[in-house]
């Protein structure tokens, strides 16, 4: 064997590398995506291009003021975009975050309840034999666990795939092993409607644009304005002056309802967190009274199985309503272009 072959034969013998492990929080996530994510990258690019081009503006004493005025236009959208697709990133990590972390949880909840399916089988099935039950309940308790396993290898599946959707978002290479904690408590939602809704035309890109699209065709107005342009052109810029002002109290009022509709659903999202941290109390409840009962003689043992399941179900709804909040905050975020989430910065 040549010293070729002998190398390709160790090679390919040799055991596959382990998958690079990375242990991630939702804050670290959000930083690492807005340190190096291209579309970031993209935007803090073209800001900078931006202010060089006004910057060579204003050095020029031959600039016009429709020249300069394009410039500073141009570097404040430039900001606003930078300062928007921070938050729109952020919101993208945010949800596939908290996807791959329930995700994982589902797997759990699901092996737990197979676990106590099984159990209700072998008692089924055992009744069964005593002649205590029939039929019919055995193939009941058999379908239930039927239905759970495929349940649990859908959540099995699905697991793999929402992990990989948040490696690419954060630029980690394909096959990493993350490891998620456990997202912190949402913050608590401390600006007013009225305060997220004011000044929305100097933080939402679509309504800077518009803003300066309306400032520009007023500028158009004033300069043709005078006894030595064509009346035409003075009449052309007015029509254009009043289809932008159009245009922008359009997008102001959307822009202005879609935060109004945003922090309605944050509103509704930490309610939903009381109402299911309650739940999860009671569930605790009833497992700490099923535990004394079983001590006591009084209950079986399949009946704390049964509580102990409901915990968790109870658990993993605490962790699904304050996911749906913190959804909402950066759902918010984005709507109001200021960050709520504290994590964007």
């Amino acid at each position: 064997m040549n010293r070729f072959a002998l190398a390709l034969a160790l090679t390919l013998a040799a055991p596959p590398a382990l998958a690079q492990a990375v242990t991630l929080t939702l804050p670290d996530a959000v930083a690492r995506a807005l340190a190096g994510g291209p579309d970031v990258t993209t935007a803090r690019a073209n800001l900078q291009k931006a202010q060089a081009t006004l910057r060579a503006a204003q050095a020029d004493p031959t600039s016009i003021i429709t020249t300069l005025t394009q410039a500073q236009q141009g570097a404040a959208a430039a900001t606003a975009t930078l300062a928007g697709t921070k938050l729109n990133v952020g919101q993208t990590v945010i949800n596939q975050y908290l996807a791959a972390f329930e995700g994982a949880g589902a797997v759990t909840l699901n092996e737990a309840q197979v676990r106590l399916d099984e159990r209700n089988l072998q008692i089924a099935q055992a009744r069964l034999r005593a002649r205590v039950a029939t039929q019919l309940d055995v193939n009941r308790a058999q379908t239930s666990l039927n239905q759970n396993r495929q349940e649990l290898a859908n959540a099995r599946a699905q697991l793999p795939v929402l992990e990989a959707q948040l490696a690419r978002t954060l630029g980690l290479n394909t096959g990493t092993d993350l490891r998620l904690a456990a997202p912190p408590a949402p913050p608590k939602l401390g600006l007013t409607l009225a305060a997220l809704q004011s000044g929305l035309e100097g933080r939402l890109p679509t309504l800077v644009q518009a803003f300066q699209g309306a400032e520009f065709a007023s500028l158009q107005v004033r300069l043709a304005d005078n006894d030595y342009t064509p009346v035409r052109t003075l009449q052309d810029a007015r029509v254009a002056l009043e289809n932008a002002r159009r245009d922008l109290e359009g997008a102001q009022r959307a822009a202005s309802t879609g935060v109004r509709d945003a922090y309605r659903a944050v509103q509704d999202a930490q309610e939903r967190v009381a109402l299911a941290r309650q739940s999860l109390a009671n569930a605790q409840t009833s497992l700490t009274q099923a535990q004394a009962r079983l001590k006591a003689g009084t209950a079986a043992a399949v009946e704390v199985q049964q509580a102990q399941v409901q915990v968790q179900q109870a658990s993993f709804a605490v962790t699904q309503a304050q996911d749906n909040l913190w959804r909402s905050l950066a759902a918010l975020s984005t709507a109001a272009g200021t960050d709520v989430t504290g994590l964007v910065r």
